[in-house]
Order: structure tokens, then C-alpha cells, then sequence
């Protein structure tokens, strides 16, 4: 399993990845539009040249991150394909000199096994909810906030 930065190319695989959970209300739809606009910011993981899993990370201030659209291939849950975007993501935050990255999620436990830290929501930068007023779920959120602090010598 390779994790590389995304392309152009890749655009509608992570849509169609994304949106099949964001249509079980697991996560928000992704555009193609919005996609190309972080591309920079996405990796994906790929196998015999199909992307099986993605997440970008997006600016919430100069030190912060937020983890978004982390969807793996369901065949493939449970196999560390996750965990190995995760860590290239935090790998790409601390090599552009972020101090933090967060995330919003049903699954606390995965980001600890990461290194997360379980906090309290209202905790982390506002920006954080920017997209949270398009989630059919705003109301009655019951995703959980999680924060890893980067460390300055590649230790967190």
C-alpha cells in the first residue's frame, strides 16, 4: 500500500470514497470542486492504482489542523490502512511546521491508538465548526474531539 499525495486524477475516487460514508452520515459529502481546492493537502493510499483510502488536513489557524475525510475502503477496515494516512498526515502537518492537529469523530478510540487525545470540544479554534452548520447532524452532534500536540523533535 502506497500513501502518496493526491492528483488530479484521484479527485472523483475520493469523492465516491467520502460520499459513500457521508451518505450513511458518517462523515460530510466532498464536492469535486471542494476536493481540487485541498488538493495539496490530500494524501491518498493506493493499490494496484486504485485509491483505497484518503484524508487531507485543513487549516484552522497558524499552528492548527483539522484531519478530514478519513474513509477507508470498507473491505480493507481493520488492516492499518487508516492509521497509515493518519501518520502521513501527521507527518505533513509537523513537516510545515504546525503545532497541532484535531479531528471530529465517531471513532475516538482509532485516533487514540494514533496518539489523540480525547478533549473537549468547544475547546479547539471555532474554525473548527465552519463546516459543521452543513452537517445533517448539527443539532444532535455526537462526534467526539480528539487533538495530537506535534512535537518540536519529532516526537509527540
Amino acid at each position: 500500500m502506497l500513501i502518496r499525495p493526491a492528483t488530479e486524477a484521484d479527485i472523483q475516487p475520493i469523492c465516491d470514497l467520502v460520499n459513500g460514508f457521508a451518505d450513511q452520515n458518517l462523515m460530510l459529502h466532498r464536492t469535486p470542486e471542494q476536493v481540487r481546492r485541498a488538493l495539496g493537502d490530500f494524501l491518498v493510499a493506493e493499490e494496484d492504482g486504485r485509491v483505497m483510502g484518503c484524508g487531507y488536513i485543513a487549516y484552522l489557524g497558524p499552528d492548527l489542523v483539522e484531519l478530514r475525510s478519513l474513509a477507508v475502503q470498507p473491505a480493507l477496515h481493520g488492516r492499518g490502512v487508516g492509521g497509515k494516512i493518519v501518520d502521513a498526515l501527521v507527518e505533513m502537518a509537523r513537516r510545515r511546521g504546525l503545532r497541532q492537529i484535531c479531528a471530529l469523530t465517531l471513532a475516538p478510540q482509532f485516533f487514540q491508538r494514533q496518539g489523540f487525545r480525547v478533549v473537549d470540544r468547544w475547546a479547539i479554534s471555532p474554525k473548527i465548526w465552519s463546516e459543521c452548520v452543513y452537517c445533517p447532524k448539527f443539532h444532535v452532534c455526537d462526534e467526539v474531539a480528539v487533538l495530537k500536540e506535534l512535537g518540536d523533535d519529532g516526537k509527540d
